[in-house]
């Protein structure tokens, strides 16, 4: 356990004067954890933290309770970083593992960028706009939003959700299992009923992005995982409803407006238990940013309206950058819908999925 511990430590030091993932690495600390963890239930298993304050969030004092060991904390977006896209570690810049001059997405940046290139299992992260499943979809891995208020959150506009980057569902798993009491795994009975959406009724999703992600629903379906009937789930632009909650000025309209595409959500999902979209109208852009393009399109109105989801791996597009599933459930039905991504995962990489960057 000692060795699997010094080999993860190690490939953190030779990866990431590249990567640029971490603000800081811990390997006294994680070696003088060990001996504690290696009776409890994760046995050691290294993880990483989003972020300067990340070893203090309710998620990570969690899964050090039982038995992981946190070995350092991941980048975030420096000061001032426009759409908050990309992140700044201890070495530089955070790159994608798979396009170096293409971003990784963020917030939870360096997180996402560990995982893909197979320094952890998974990594902690939180989601206000779309920050755990942005870069989920564009490094390639698993990403969680769980439901609003489900878990500690500091943020006080309640935008912000506990995640978590994983290298598949079933370690995402892992991390529910510890930080959410009560949690039980259901199993998905297949195939289950689904309605997507490339666009959510506003979006202006590149045609490419919406052809991957529609190529990967196709299969879900040839698979028997998804029956797709019905049309997808239009809302309401939220732009100007985030930007006011963010602010904490929300006028009437804004709060009408939030109101409506409520409505339409609590309709969508009496009747659907799942909705499908990419996770992001474009591809991971370069680091100068993201010009006029809001990468949060698709992932910010469930901020708003606080239902789970997740980014599931759902192929590249020809250049070479991975492209997102988004998957949406009701609100609290996590364990519903991890069990869903699990047979969504499960079959989408039945074909050659699991690559690493370079792989």
């Amino acid at each position: 356990m000692r060795g699997e511990l010094r080999a993860v430590l190690a490939a953190i030091e030779r990866a990431d004067r590249k990567l640029c993932a971490f603000l800081d690495v811990w390997p006294d600390e994680a070696l003088a954890r060990l001996p504690a963890a290696s009776g409890l239930p994760l046995a050691g298993l290294p993880f990483a933290v989003k972020g300067p304050s990340g070893i203090r969030s309710y998620a990570a004092r969690r899964l050090i309770a039982a038995g992981g060991v946190p070995v350092g904390s991941t980048s975030v977006p420096g000061p001032g970083t426009y759409w908050q896209t990309w992140g700044l570690g201890a070495h530089g810049r955070t790159v994608n593992p798979w396009r170096p001059d293409r971003t990784p997405g963020g917030s939870s940046a360096g997180s996402a960028a560990a995982v893909a290139a197979g320094l952890v299992a998974l990594a902690t992260g939180s989601d206000g706009a779309g920050s755990v499943r942005i870069p989920a979809a564009w490094c390639g891995v698993f990403g969680l939003k769980t439901t609003n208020g489900l878990l500690p959150s500091p943020d006080r506009s309640g935008l912000a959700s506990a995640g978590v980057l994983a290298a598949s569902a079933d370690a995402a798993e892992t991390y529910l299992r510890c930080v959410l009491d009560g949690y039980a795994p259901v199993a998905p009975r297949l195939p289950l009923a689904a309605a997507y959406s490339p666009d959510l009724g506003f979006a202006d999703t590149e045609p490419e992005v919406a052809a991957v992600v529609r190529g990967a629903v196709r299969r879900l379906e040839a698979a028997g995982v998804v029956r797709t009937a019905g049309g997808g789930c239009a809302l309401l632009d939220p732009v100007d409803v985030w930007t006011a909650v963010r602010g904490g000025n929300v006028t009437p309209r804004e709060a009408e407006s939030r109101a409506e595409n409520d409505r339409r959500l609590d309709a969508f999902f009496a009747r659907t238990p799942l909705l499908l979209t990419p996770v992001t109208p474009n591809r991971p852009h370069g680091h100068e940013g993201p010009g006029e393009t809001f990468s949060t399109a698709l992932t910010w109105a469930f901020n708003l309206s606080g239902h789970p989801a997740a980014s599931v791996p759902a192929g590249f597009t020809a250049d070479g950058c991975p492209v997102g599933l988004q998957l949406v459930a009701d609100r609290g039905r996590d364990a519903e819908l991890l069990g869903a991504a699990r047979a969504v995962e499960r079959a989408l990489s039945a074909g050659g999925g699991g690559a690493r960057p370079g792989g």
